[in-house]
């Protein structure tokens, strides 16, 4: 059962509209900032062109989990963003892309994978640009996607709507099908616009795909992508669905989610989700409709490989990376500790409580909560590099805040 079947390779709508399972990969900028290949802060994706080697093995390990889609690592990969705040850069934004398209081809061909090309949204639409601008600058990455001929794009990250349609209306004249996904929780984009609201304007701007990714824990996710399939019902249209979350447990987030998190972005791991939790994420995610199941910031490859593994019957086969992992443990029947080999069932894993072996750190925070969005002053950006005069009022405005 072990491996997809070969055969020639269907494009990401053919699936869908057959009804199959399509697992997509991981959080690449998180992954490659622990890893010493990203930046925390702009989390810019250079390492495509820099260390192209270290982008190429990561991709390697997600299509070895199972993942179907090998997402471009373009994420902030727009001119205005990779030259924000003083970040300074030795390769132009189509050197980034191009690198970026080159690796993720070049892995998808050594299985049975798809290339995706994603945009994200922008700083200049914080600072309130002109959709003309805005566009022109999701118009330069498609360039050197339609150059490079990936088979889908995905539009992701987006707090704002109105945003992301914009993506879209500009991904749509490719000719490819696109995805758009927002990174929004029950309550809506940062402008309250409700996630069923969202998910129709997606939908008439041309996105044949709709969902959630990042910001919020894998049950918020679908939970979200829920409201979205429900709104879309409502107002008759038709669309396919997809969930890309986090890899960190989120129950006391607000509308910002995760980074409004006192611990973000350099004390999440307390909050990793284990690759149990990722089964019960994936049966859930499949339950509700979605079919397009993959993950964002936390994800890594063997959070992949479970939820393949945990939807192997319905797809019909085990990712290549189960050869290294028997099922619900079954490896530790091989374990030299009585009590370990004990922990080889299924039963045991499921009804696991994880200890965090920190007993003075509470369960939960307080997220900042500071209310900050598109037209703020403090979100209004600029190639110079922050400014300690920028800096003070933010520091005195936190520590008022605690």
């Amino acid at each position: 059962m072990i491996m997809a079947p070969a055969g020639a390779k269907r494009n990401i709508l053919e699936r869908l509209d057959a009804g199959e399972i399509v697992i997509g990969d991981g959080g690449f900028v998180f992954a490659l900032e622990k890893r010493g290949y990203v930046k925390a802060g702009p989390w810019t994706p250079e390492a495509a062109a820099e260390h192209p080697e270290a982008v190429r093995q990561l991709h390697r390990e997600f299509l070895r989990a199972g993942s179907n889609v090998m997402q471009t690592f373009t994420f902030y990969a727009s001119d205005d963003k990779l030259e924000n705040r003083g970040n300074a850069q030795r390769f132009t934004g189509a050197q980034i892309n191009e690198a970026a398209c080159d690796l993720a081809r070049e892995v998808a061909n050594e299985g049975d994978a798809m290339v995706a090309g994603g945009v994200s949204q922008t700083p200049s639409y914080l600072s309130c640009k002109s959709e003309a601008e805005v566009k022109g600058i999701f118009k330069r990455q498609l360039n050197v996607f339609v150059k490079k001929n990936v088979d889908f794009m995905i539009a992701e990250y987006f707090e704002h709507v109105e945003e992301a349609e914009w993506a879209v209306q500009v991904l749509k004249t490719s000719g490819k099908p696109v995805c758009a996904s927002l990174c929004i929780g029950p309550d809506g984009d940062l402008n309250g616009v409700s996630p069923g609201d969202c998910a129709v304007r997606l939908v008439k701007a041309g996105a044949n795909i709709v969902g959630i990714n990042c910001h919020f824990d894998p049950m918020i996710c679908v939970k979200t992508v829920k409201m979205m399939k429900e709104g879309v019902e409502r107002a008759g249209l038709k669309a396919h669905y997809m969930v890309q979350p986090l890899a960190y447990h989120t129950p006391d987030c607000n509308c910002q989610g995760f980074i409004d998190l006192p611990e973000f972005p350099f004390g999440l791991e307390p909050r990793i989700l284990t690759r149990w939790d990722m089964h019960k994420y994936a049966r859930e995610a499949f339950n509700v409709g979605i079919r397009f199941i993959g993950g964002c910031c936390g994800f890594e490859p063997y959070h992949i490989r479970a939820v393949a593994e945990e939807l192997a019957t319905e797809r019909g086969f085990l990712p290549a990376a189960s050869v290294k992992h028997g099922s619900w443990g079954a490896g530790l029947e091989m374990h030299t500790k009585p009590w370990v080999r004990a922990r080889a069932r299924r039963d045991y894993w499921e009804k696991l409580k994880p200890a965090s072996g920190r007993p003075k750190c509470p369960s939960m925070s307080t997220p900042d909560s500071w209310g900050v969005t598109k037209g703020h002053a403090d979100l209004m950006q600029h190639k110079e590099a922050t400014s300690m005069d920028e800096l003070k009022p933010l520091f005195e405005k936190a520590k008022a805040s605690h």
